[in-house]
């Protein structure tokens, strides 16, 4: 055994022990011969950008511990990891190094790998897949073949946010303060068609069955539920003078509907086209309206501008007549492309309103008789209703109802539930992802590519301009023959939405080998995930659709499950200096020379003992010091009593001192608090528990039980460690003698008769205040506790020359004793 701690020897020993022995392969125990419980974790797979940073880092210790863990407590544990590889940042590199966005990625995700292995998480790399492989997304091309031929896909032409830098389609998540979530430039409104995926059909089950998520953060949870947004209202029919067409809005506020003095349409409604047709000035306002985005949280804060039409429509109770306006903050794809305006009662009505000097009329007051003031902005709670007819003096709540059967006796409303959900667009105008498979018949329309005929291969020896797609300019790929009339025909040439591949990555790891199908029986076995780990970014974008994923492959046949994640843990950010580490902010510390100076042990205990899994990590060179440190203590230690350590000799209480049994007892004590700290995965206390231990170990009094109390409190922090530091804790495992490999043997457990004192020690009262502590036999009755309290010489004080009014004891803990004069 070596004297010193050389990191990269030791680490370098236990990985090629874990390669020889494929320690962590996973096995498809299907049929349960092995009786084993599976548990399957899993960290959200990385995009190969080229270099892991320290999130990467801490995410994937936080996994490796875990799955770690769970497999000392004798579980068939599955750990895999893969590539999300599809993306904007190969295109973009491909045209600054000029080299194909595949030998790019792929280059990444062999420098990347090895960087993971470096690190000593127990992957099992036999179940690796990579995003861009046709192997991999042949099965999502399959499956939307078969979602389209359900009607769950569609093709329209529809307004959306348009990234005029990245030349594609933004999704409303993907959207930030009006801008690129990847590029920060300004987003516009585009009109194109493109495929979608019919999220909504599923919008009821997903807000349903967040209830059974009780793993998941509840801030996570609420994040869905707002993004989903069920609705309860009434859609309305307004006439529109001198049409013969409706106009139908929607609200959730039926209450208000006496209030409406004037209706706003989208710049796209047929009424505003109509409208335009000999109007320049208005012409240009629609023009204008393009530019803006599609997302709410843009529509929310940018300026309202609008325009009148020039007609009116008929409110559907009062016969009267309101204007309609285009307005930028309504959207054609939201709903019907109009909306009903009451200033009194909405703030952005209000705003409009007042901007453009259109009546505002109260219809809604408070409930508790007190005036609103309607001078500076809207009254939006629910009330009693006035100046509303036959409605008036209702409250909110009944006049929902009321005029919601008014308007279905009139046949000019209905009662509907809607969404904030809106189904997925799932187009790309880009080259670096999957195909989407559909081939585009001047005869047979839109028909999807037949199986015989998947995988749709994406050309790879292509050059990248920025410009023109590969795809589009490449007639021998692009052209085809008709699957349905064998015509002349071409491929679409859009691909995926790279969060498609990201959708359903967790399956395939289950039956990666199967060529045949997209999953098989494996795939019930070890689903669902237990335990899944990322970041709060991905609540809404990645979990929304994978949970999505989840029920399209279920309603398919190939899942039984209705949820794919169990347990969610969204880890914290690593910080430096108080932000989060970035290049734009040159504050980041590249992992690969922290390993290469330390060690990876030192990063992984670092990366536990810094803080909680769930809260921001605050990086600190000096705390990487004390984590190497620490590893260095526990390697010293073990050279020095190499003699003693490792042996198979169990503590024998007649032989110890009491001394030696007060250190078994605090060994034991820690132990127990650390175990329930494993469970709730808080590594950070784990760790100070097994730096408590080696403060007692070195203090063991010499002679008797020494070497059994050291043995045995030694081999259970190696135990604990494991985990977290599995390098130095293998290599010591093995070289002291306990066996051959710690990450098969047992989880330590407490040895309840370590805990039992032969004395205790109690707090005494006087009158209620501390006067003393004494310690008595651990079977003393009240009668011994209470002589033993009295005795007490600074006790004595207290009480001397006063009356005893009553002793009261409570066991194992204190007495208080009540004294007169």
């Amino acid at each position: 055994m070596d004297q010193q701690y050389t990191p990269a020897q030791v680490e370098q020993d236990a990985q090629q022990y874990w390669d020889k022995n494929q320690s962590f392969k996973a096995v498809d125990d299907v049929d349960n011969a092995t009786g084993k419980e599976k548990y399957y974790c899993l960290s959200m797979f990385p995009y190969p950008s080229g270099r892991l940073h320290m999130g990467h880092v801490r995410n994937y210790t936080i996994g490796d511990v875990v799955s770690r863990y769970q497999r000392m407590l004798g579980k068939n544990v599955l750990q895999p990891m893969g590539w999300d590889a599809f993306g904007l940042p190969a295109e973009n590199a491909a045209i600054k190094h000029n080299v194909p966005p595949a030998k790019w990625t792929y280059e990444n995700i062999d420098y990347m790998k090895g960087q993971l292995k470096r690190l000593g998480f127990g992957y099992d790399w036999e179940r690796e897949v990579a995003t861009c492989h046709p192997e991999y997304y042949k099965w999502e091309q399959w499956l939307f073949t078969k979602l389209f031929e359900k009607g769950l896909v569609y093709k329209k032409t529809s307004a959306v946010n348009w990234c005029p830098n990245d030349m594609t389609v933004l999704a409303n998540e993907q959207v930030i303060d009006g801008c690129c979530w990847r590029c920060d430039t300004k987003v516009e409104r585009k009109e194109i068609p493109q495929y979608f995926m019919k999220i909504t059909a599923y919008a009821d089950e997903l807000l349903a069955d967040l209830d059974k998520l009780g793993g998941w953060p509840e801030q996570v949870r609420t994040m869905q539920r707002n993004w989903i947004g069920r609705s309860e209202g009434v859609e309305v029919d307004f006439g529109i003078d001198g049409r013969d067409e409706k106009l139908r809005v929607f609200t959730t506020r039926p209450d208000t509907l006496l209030g409406v003095t004037y209706v706003a349409v989208a710049a796209e409604h047929p009424l505003a086209l109509a409208a335009a047709a000999n109007n320049p000035e208005l012409v240009a306002f629609l023009a204008e309206c393009k530019k803006t985005g599609t997302a709410e949280a843009e529509l929310e804060t940018m300026e309202k501008k609008g325009m009148a039409t020039g007609f009116y429509a008929i409110h559907p109770l009062t016969g009267k007549q309101v204007p309609i306006w285009v307005a930028n903050f309504v959207l054609m794809g939201y709903g019907t492309g109009a909306v009903m305006s009451v200033p009194a009662h909405d703030q952005r009505d209000f705003e409009f309103a007042q901007k453009y000097s259109l009546p505002i009329k109260e219809v809604i007051t408070p409930s508790h008789g007190e005036k609103s003031d309607l001078a500076d902005a809207a009254f939006t709670d629910k009330g009693v209703l006035v100046d509303s007819g036959a409605f008036s003096g209702m409250t909110s709540e009944e006049a929902f109802d009321a005029i919601a059967d008014t308007l279905e006796g009139k046949k000019r409303g209905e009662r509907r539930t809607t969404y904030r959900l809106r189904d997925w667009g799932v187009s790309r105008q880009r080259y670096w992802g999957a195909p989407i498979p559909i081939i585009n018949c001047p005869t047979c329309g839109a028909v999807p590519v037949p199986e015989d005929q998947l995988p749709v291969v994406l050309p790879v020896d292509v050059k990248v301009d920025g410009i023109h797609s590969p795809l589009k300019s490449d007639p021998t790929w692009r052209q085809c023959s008709c699957p349905k009339c064998g015509g002349a025909a071409e491929r679409e040439t859009d691909t995926f939405d790279t969060f498609m591949e990201s959708s359903w990555y967790y399956a395939r790891y289950t039956c990666r080998d199967n060529k045949d199908a997209m999953l098989d029986a494996r795939a019930n076995y070890w689903l669902p995930v237990d335990q899944y780990i990322g970041g709060i970014e991905h609540a809404i974008l990645h979990l929304l659709y994978s949970r999505f994923f989840n029920k399209l492959m279920r309603d398919v046949g190939l899942l039984d499950i209705d949820e794919p994640f169990t347990n969610l843990l969204t880890q914290g950010m690593v910080l430096k200096d108080g932000v989060k580490m970035s290049k734009s902010k040159g504050n980041t510390v590249d992992p690969q020379e922290l390993i290469q100076h330390y060690g990876a042990d030192t990063a992984r205990l670092f990366m536990m003992f810094a803080a909680p899994p769930e809260q921001s990590l605050e990086w600190s060179d000096s705390g990487v010091e004390g984590a190497s440190r620490f590893l260095k203590k526990i390697w010293n230690f073990g050279v020095a009593n190499s003699e003693s350590l490792g042996t198979k000799k169990s503590f024998d209480v007649s032989r110890a001192d009491e001394a030696q049994k007060v250190a078994r007892r605090e060994v034991h004590e820690i132990l127990r608090q650390a175990l329930v700290d494993f469970g709730k995965q808080q590594f950070n206390t784990v760790v100070a528990a097994c730096m408590k231990i080696m403060n007692v170990l070195p203090n063991v009094s010499a002679g008797g039980a020494h070497g059994a109390v050291v043995n045995e409190g030694f081999s259970i922090v190696l135990r604990l460690l494991s985990p977290i530091a599995p390098h130095i804790s293998h290599v010591l495992w093995r070289e002291l003698g306990y066996g051959d490999d710690v990450l098969n043997v047992s989880w330590p457990v407490v040895d309840e008769s370590a805990l039992v004192r032969d004395t205790i020690e109690l707090v005494v009262q006087v009158n209620g205040k501390l006067r003393g502590k004494v310690t008595v036999p651990a079977h003393a009755d009240k009668n011994a506790a209470e002589a033993a309290a009295i005795a007490d010489e600074n006790v004595q004080r207290f009480i001397d020359g006063k009356e005893i009014a009553k002793v009261i004891v409570v066991p194992g803990k204190l007495v208080n004793i009540v004294v007169k004069g």
